[in-house]
């Protein structure tokens, strides 16, 4: 990628925006931009160089492997997101866990692990945007912990639901389009439900005139309505 592109990324980035641009240009020599395609994995949580990845542009999720080898989708990540070695510990052994686009095309941005604890220790600012990036990463893990042990299958769905295309719409509330690059066991691993379960709600959803939706594409009739 050339120094132009990514120079204009980072300054676009909610994260190095507090940077002037001088640090920006400076900043630009340090990154690694790396283009992957549909179903390509790009991150191993158990590399030997450890990494803190942004995503440029693209969607792309994150699956957890317990010590059997079963896979369940752990997060959906879009165009911003932090994901890696984003908390400066060390790597848990037990935690086994890797990143695959989902959109045709995904561009991101890595930082050496050291490389970026020597940067943000030189700018205060950009030290305390990251802390609460990173914060604010944790609540909606959190609350989605939270969500999974207090509130019932058919609303953690439709929270699910009403997030996504909250977040792909645009700011639009009705009649959202969503790309549909999620199988049914894949949602079912993100709400902790079973397929056999995703596939009735969503039906269920149809039928009561919330959503309609085919096999590449799901259309949100109102955010407000679903939860």
């Amino acid at each position: 990628m050339q120094e132009e592109a990514k120079y204009w990324y980072l300054h676009d980035h909610q994260l190095f925006s507090v940077l002037s641009r001088e640090e920006n240009r400076a900043l630009c020599l340090i990154p690694n931009f790396k283009t992957v395609k549909k179903n390509e994995i790009l991150y191993f949580s158990h590399d030997d160089e450890q990494r803190l990845y942004t995503i440029k542009s693209g969607t792309l999720k994150i699956i957890s492997v317990d010590a059997e080898g079963n896979e369940t989708v752990k997060e959906i990540l879009r165009s911003g997101d932090l994901f890696g070695q984003y908390t400066f510990d060390e790597m848990d052994e037990n935690e086994d866990e890797y990143a695959v686009a989902v959109s045709d095309k995904v561009v991101i941005c890595s930082f050496k692990q050291n490389d970026f604890e020597n940067i943000v220790k030189r700018n205060p600012q950009l030290a305390i945007r990251y802390t609460k990036l990173v914060g604010f990463k944790l609540k909606r893990i959190s609350n989605n912990y939270t969500n999974l042990m207090f509130k019932d299958v058919r609303t953690r769905f439709a929270l699910f639901l009403k997030d996504w295309a909250m977040k792909e719409g645009n700011g639009q509330t009705k009649n959202i389009v969503v790309k549909n690059y999620l199988t049914h066991n894949d949602i079912a691993g993100l709400i902790c439900s079973t397929r056999q379960t995703v596939t009735l709600l969503f039906n269920e959803f149809k039928n009561a005139g919330l959503i309609d939706y085919t096999r590449s594409e799901i259309i949100v009739k109102d955010v407000h309505q679903l939860a």
